[in-house]
């Protein structure tokens, strides 16, 4: 029986990670949406892809939640994009509320799934998803160091000519302003990227890490990435259908780990069947602790506005 992965919000990222876990033929997928007829002509259109990929998967549009029944995993992409002269507690409260009723729903449908957060801001989300829907910490993770590690290797890669599957790297702490990219475990073949790009440089590639998503908002004027997000996606996916114990940077509820206490922030994360199954803790410098716990500010004073 094949693994079922049901996505919520059948936007740009929702029908994107829909794509590619189809075209990775790694679960059955159901795409839910509010919107009549989008989720099921997307679903309809990608299912029709599958005899030219060779891949044996269904895919599935509803309005509903009762096609996302016994899902094993859920992608929770729901939620609205800031709008002019919409203030940042207006943005937290809307998709505050919108992101307890899809939980509601989803965890009626999927008391056993796991949940992957990807809905803004991010860190604050995946917090009221923990709390709304009662499950233990290991079973919901946000999206958002994936991504950052990615654009932080694709420009790595970029300034020093060489293939990208050479370049690690990792980005902790919230995603947005704060987040906190660590060029000290960051390699090309194992050479610490230290050793290898100027100091002045590597601070430019770090804030254009920083920068990354504002960046792709400038030239879309209206929309934001969805490529990469939905990548990123699918390899926290694939890393606990396939039960790789893959550590990749996700936003995880921490008890401790870091000295923080109560909040999702990024964090390296060994994904597994069980979802998240470890929480790595690696040396940090004075520098970059604080600015991780500068991160975790970050993440309270959000979830302070929404009481979570």
């Amino acid at each position: 029986m094949r693994k079922k992965v049901s996505i919520v919000g059948a936007g740009n990222v929702g029908a994107t990670t829909a794509h590619w876990i189809a075209a990775k033929e790694l679960a059955d997928v159901v795409l839910v949406d509010v919107v009549e007829g989008i989720p099921q002509g997307k679903a309809l259109d990608l299912l029709e892809a599958m005899p030219i990929a060779k891949n044996d998967v269904t895919v599935t549009g509803a309005n509903g939640y009762e096609a996302t029944a016994n899902s094993d995993i859920v992608v929770i992409t729901a939620g609205i994009p800031r709008k002019p002269g919409m203030s940042r507690d207006d943005l937290l409260n809307t998709n505050f509320k919108i992101m307890s009723d899809v939980v509601s729903k989803v965890v009626a449908q999927s008391p056993e799934s796991i949940l992957i957060i990807v809905s803004n801001p991010l860190d604050a989300m995946a917090q009221a998803a923990f709390r709304q829907s009662g499950f233990n910490r290991e079973r919901v993770i946000g999206m958002a160091g994936v991504l950052d590690s990615a654009r932080f290797r694709a420009f790595i890669a970029a300034d020093l000519n060489v293939s990208v599957e050479n370049v690690t790297a990792f980005v902790l702490g919230g995603h947005g302003d704060t987040m906190v990219p660590l060029p000290r475990y960051s390699t090309v073949a194992g050479i610490p990227i230290t050793e290898l790009i100027a100091p002045a440089r590597l601070a430019e590639l770090v804030q254009r890490t920083r920068d990354g998503g504002a960046e792709i908002v400038k030239y879309l004027k209206s929309g934001s990435a969805y490529y990469a997000p939905s990548a990123a996606v699918t390899e926290m996916a694939e890393a606990i259908l396939k039960d790789k114990k893959k550590i990749l940077p996700c936003a995880a509820y921490l008890q401790g780990e870091y000295g923080i206490e109560g909040y999702f922030i990024g964090v390296p994360c060994k994904l597994g069947s069980a979802g998240l199954e470890q929480i790595v803790e690696i040396k940090l410098t004075p520098e970059e602790d604080a600015m991780l716990k500068k991160s975790a500010a970050a993440v309270k004073d959000l979830c302070s506005v929404i009481g979570v």
